[in-house]
């Protein structure tokens, strides 16, 4: 039901995210059998269950933050000792290893992914459609340079399913994909992208660019919401997609500019990181503090009380 944090005006069916979750196992599972995927590799993947399932308990009755977070470290853990740690990086010429601070920064990002692919899942469309760009992407850019990677199969079967769901939930949505789908989606592709970096070194920069305008805008608007001292896990409408969706009174014009921007700049920036590993590091860097003043130009961390004339609550 719509409420003043809502970005949506007609009662909308939430929770659809689980078709996502359901059919990508079964993929999963098909996928191993077969011999396409690493059982250390499903393993892992099988830590998205409690993050689904608490996803799924919180778009019927509200769980609290501290259970959700201890759900969700529990999962980063899990995935982390069936992928041996966080793999080391490629950082110029040389390949820097974490160590044990590792696995903890190595935990934290994969929360962190979860969490913010729930928040950026506001407006019709947004969420599915990034899915799809950086799996696909993800799994392009591993065919082209040659890698035997065992995880293209998996990532192009769960972009498929993100596809499957796009087209209810494309604006204006029929149906919402509520925490259930938006938190599995965060930590799959967190799992994918660590995982790829045993393969290829500079491949999680190459993930963090894909997935560049969600973390950017989640991560400024966080920043700014907590500087202001308000309460972080509270529900909001001050994210920057969402302040254009109202500039724009659209979420169809919202979601397609932040798929044009992946295409047209995240693509090209991702593809020199693949063909010149050594660059990928500083590439990344340039890459999210550029899109950190597109974002403050957008409005992320916002504060809401500069709701314009035009929003629709």
């Amino acid at each position: 039901m719509p409420n003043r944090r809502s970005s949506h005006a007609v009662p909308t069916p939430r929770g659809g995210g689980l078709a996502i979750v359901l059919a990508a196992y079964a993929a999963f599972l098909v996928l191993f059998l077969l011999g396409r995927l690493p059982g250390s590799l499903l393993l892992a993947l099988l830590g998205g269950v409690p993050v689904a399932a608490i996803g799924f308990r919180d778009d019927h009755k509200p769980v609290s933050a501290r259970v959700r977070l201890t759900v969700h470290f529990a999962a980063a853990s899990w995935s982390l000792a069936w992928l041996g740690g966080v793999p080391a990086l490629q950082i110029g010429g040389s390949m820097v290893s974490l160590g044990v601070p590792g696995v903890l920064f190595g935990a934290v990002a994969i929360v962190w992914t979860i969490n913010l692919f729930n928040f950026m899942d506001g407006i019709d469309g947004i969420a599915s459609a990034e899915a799809i760009f950086v799996l696909g992407a993800a799994a392009g850019l591993s065919l082209w340079s040659g890698s035997s990677s065992p995880l293209v199969p998996a990532e192009l079967l769960l972009a498929a399913a993100c596809a499957g769901f796009l087209y209810w939930n494309w604006p204006p949505a029929r149906i919402f994909m509520g925490d259930v789908g938006s938190g599995y989606l965060g930590y799959t592709i967190a799992v994918f992208a660590l995982a790829a970096g045993r393969h290829r070194p500079e491949a999680p920069f190459v993930w963090l660019t894909l997935g560049a305008v969600f973390f950017v805008d989640a991560t400024v608007t966080l920043a700014r919401r907590a500087l202001r001292g308000e309460r972080v896990h509270e529900a909001h409408r001050s994210h920057g997609y969402q302040w254009l969706a109202r500039r724009w009174d659209s979420h169809l014009r919202a979601t397609a500019a932040v798929t044009i921007m992946n295409f047209a700049w995240l693509l090209p920036v991702a593809y020199l990181e693949t063909k010149e590993a050594r660059e990928a590091g500083w590439l990344t860097a340039v890459t999210l503090a550029a899109l950190t003043l597109v974002a403050l130009w957008a409005g992320s961390g916002r504060g809401e009380s500069r709701l314009d004339s035009r929003d629709p609550a």
